[in-house]
């Protein structure tokens, strides 16, 4: 019997593509998991087997250019924290935004629906990466990683900031008292809601569209350069994970995609 190694596919932006600078927006195409987890599972809080996750992670690593190491990763909480670092570290910090100057390190975001971005500013040598649910947007996890990236010398004018795969309004529905909670704090949130489908008993929920919002909060926060990937995570199952697709579709876990950038001088 011969196993087919499934090939790794990795997307990227041409906002992040800059000399010295190495990015990917992973599918889950070319790792070792199986079952729900196939293939490139990175989420250590998956019940994924751990040989098999730290597998995953060497590939990734290797093809951003990397050891294993200095590939960063988060314990992501929906927090507004944000860590500069300078060299490697063990464990999974409790943060969700990652910013460096320091070349060789690696710094990934995981999600399975929600917003992952990549920042760069490449005349000052700095790069970013956070978390973007809708918790951490709305509360400013966006605003922080700039501001950490701006503490080492970027500047947001000159700074690019891309959204990677994350859950379309589409497939987004969400409950009438999410919405009034988001509308309660920010009533300008409505143009981000619009009805969905009439269900059988002729109700209508609203549809939520993180990635407009996502970006709505990269662009006033001052970025000079804005855009994203159009790729759905819950309308392309088998390019990449989705935690509401599993949910929907009865299965109680799911695997992560990880998204990453690193300067290599």
């Amino acid at each position: 019997m011969v196993l087919k190694i499934e090939s790794m596919r990795v997307l990227s932006h041409p906002y992040l593509d800059h000399p010295g600078v190495e990015h990917g927006f992973f599918t889950r195409k070319g790792g070792v998991s199986e079952d729900v987890y196939a293939s490139l599972n990175v989420g250590a809080g998956s019940k994924d087997r751990p040989e098999n996750i730290a597998e995953n992670r060497r590939r990734v690593a290797a093809h951003m250019g990397t050891e294993p190491t200095h590939l960063l990763s988060l314990y992501q909480a929906h927090s507004t924290e944000v860590i500069i670092v300078d060299r490697p570290f063990a464990g999974r910090p409790k943060a969700d935004g990652l910013v460096t100057r320091t070349p060789g390190l690696a710094l990934s975001t995981l999600a399975a629906d929600c917003g992952p971005v990549l920042f760069c500013e490449p005349r000052a040598g700095v790069i970013g990466a956070c978390h973007a649910g809708w918790r951490g947007s709305f509360s400013g996890i966006i605003d922080s990683t700039i501001d950490a990236m701006e503490s080492i010398g970027a500047r947001r004018e000159d700074t690019y900031g891309v959204l990677g795969p994350s859950i379309s309004q589409a497939n987004y529905e969400v409950g009438h008292d999410y919405r009034n909670s988001l509308m309660a704090l920010d009533e300008s949130c409505d143009r981000f809601f619009r009805p969905g489908p009439e269900k059988e008993d002729g109700s209508r929920k609203p549809h939520f569209d993180l990635k407009g919002f996502i970006l709505y909060r990269l662009r006033t926060a001052g970025l000079g350069h804005v855009n994203m990937l159009p790729n759905c995570t819950y309308g392309e199952p088998d390019l990449f994970f989705s935690y509401r697709y599993n949910i929907h579709q009865g299965v109680n876990d799911y695997g992560r995609n990880i998204s990453a950038i690193m300067l290599t001088k």
